[in-house]
């Protein structure tokens, strides 16, 4: 979608599931007439059984609930999990649904990575958060620090007409959904929405038609226009040429560029593969530091004093070429102040900077890895548009027998 920046917002910055999930189930639980939820990972641990219950609460009395889920994230539900989201009424989609090959899953690079949440088309929330237990910080080292944030004002109504848009595209396959239908849901939309606050907002999606580079070119703007500072912290970093030159500038011309980025990943090749850039980013005067507490889930950025992003989409080829992906841009100085105090006590307390020694000197394999791997991202542009797409497509999550629940159950779009 074509964003454009809307006045007059609350955004409300949320840390880790401690935040974010009771303002989320609170909410449906007060929600009178619509909830829409996208997410790429829904497990069946403890926090996806309180949404399994706030959204069949919530479909019993009567509101609309539409749950989107990745195929690839989510693959695992039962089925007396799903059922019983069908039988209350919830119409339950999944992003690119594909059986196992030999066990495998095939469906890695075609995913649904959003993560967004509207209420009654005048709440909403966005961010990189997942519903499962490893975003609380009761489930061990292994828990994940991660952000979010709620949202309330006019940017409600753009967020609303996305998650419109995305299922009526996506269900576009279905023979049983005509194409009026689909024009309804599109015309649903809520009326302009009051003035919340005072930040600036500006939803941001990247897909595989027309929007391919949208948040990474809002991240180069940024960078490119920053004249005292830019943090990052990024799970899984190994952006592309042009965004790491924006850095590299940035820093060479005395603005502070700092990098928060995994210290103890969930993957070890996370780690691995944005160190092959260290050296690239420290010898331009690029600030890194590892986050050492616990596996880093956040994608969250900000510069000067004013501008800000959360949302899911990492600075890595998966999410700059592949996923489809959904941030939020803020500009609101507050807003900004406060992220930023965040991060600087992670940077402070949690982590361990990475510096280059004077004298220094790298092994040659160590330089022909980094050489190798700054010219892949060079290239990247080029490479990312041979691996597979595919349009967006939604199908019901049950069996054949049970479909026509998960499809069309609880009251009709256009309401």
């Amino acid at each position: 979608m074509a964003g454009r920046w809307i006045e007059g917002n609350n955004i409300r910055l949320l840390e880790n599931g401690e935040a974010f999930f009771p303002r989320v189930f609170d909410s449906i639980a007060a929600a009178q007439t619509e909830v829409v939820v996208e997410t790429f990972i829904l497990f069946e641990d403890k926090v996806g059984l309180q949404l399994h219950a706030a959204l069949v609460a919530a479909a019993k009395r009567g509101v609309q609930v539409d749950l989107t889920i990745d195929g690839f994230g989510s693959p695992d539900l039962s089925q007396q999990f799903l059922g019983a989201l069908c039988e209350a009424g919830v119409r339950v989609h999944v992003f690119d649904p594909a059986a196992p090959v030999l066990g495998w899953r095939v469906n890695y690079l075609r995913r649904m990575h959003r993560k967004i949440v509207v209420v009654d088309g005048t709440r909403a929330f966005v961010g990189g958060i997942n519903y499962s237990a490893d975003h609380l910080a009761d489930f061990g080292p292994e828990a994940k620090q991660d952000y979010a944030v709620e949202v309330r004002g006019p940017i409600v109504a753009e967020i609303h007409r996305f998650t419109h848009t995305a299922l009526a595209e996506g269900q576009r396959h279905q023979k049983a959904r005509q194409w009026w239908r689909r024009r309804k849901a599109l015309r649903a939309q809520p009326s302009d929405l009051p003035r919340a606050g005072t930040a600036a907002a500006l939803f941001v999606t990247r897909d595989n038609r027309e929007h391919m580079n949208d948040i990474e070119r809002h991240y180069r703007i940024a960078i490119r226009g920053a004249k005292e500072r830019v943090v990052i912290a990024n799970a899984y970093f190994f952006p592309g040429y042009r965004l790491v030159r924006e850095m590299r500038r940035a820093a060479r011309r005395g603005v502070q560029v700092s990098l928060i980025l995994q210290g103890m990943p969930d993957m070890p090749i996370v780690k691995t593969a944005a160190s092959l850039l260290y050296h690239h980013l420290l010898k331009a005067g690029v600030r890194i530091y590892e986050y050492c507490d616990r596996p880093l889930h956040g994608k969250v950025a900000l510069a000067d004093h004013e501008w800000a992003t959360v949302g899911s989409s990492n600075l890595d080829p998966l999410s700059l070429a592949l996923n489809l992906e959904a941030n939020l841009i803020i500009r609101d100085r507050a807003f900004n102040a406060e992220l930023h105090a965040n991060l600087e006590g992670l940077m402070q307390n949690s982590c361990k900077r990475i510096e280059m020694q004077a004298g220094e000197k790298i092994g040659t394999w160590q330089l022909v890895r980094s050489y190798l791997a700054f010219h892949l991202i060079r290239k990247y542009p080029s490479w990312a548009s041979w691996l597979p797409r595919h349009a967006p497509r939604l199908s019901p999550a049950l069996q054949d027998s049970l479909r026509p629940a998960c499809a069309t159950g609880g009251k009709e779009a256009s309401q």
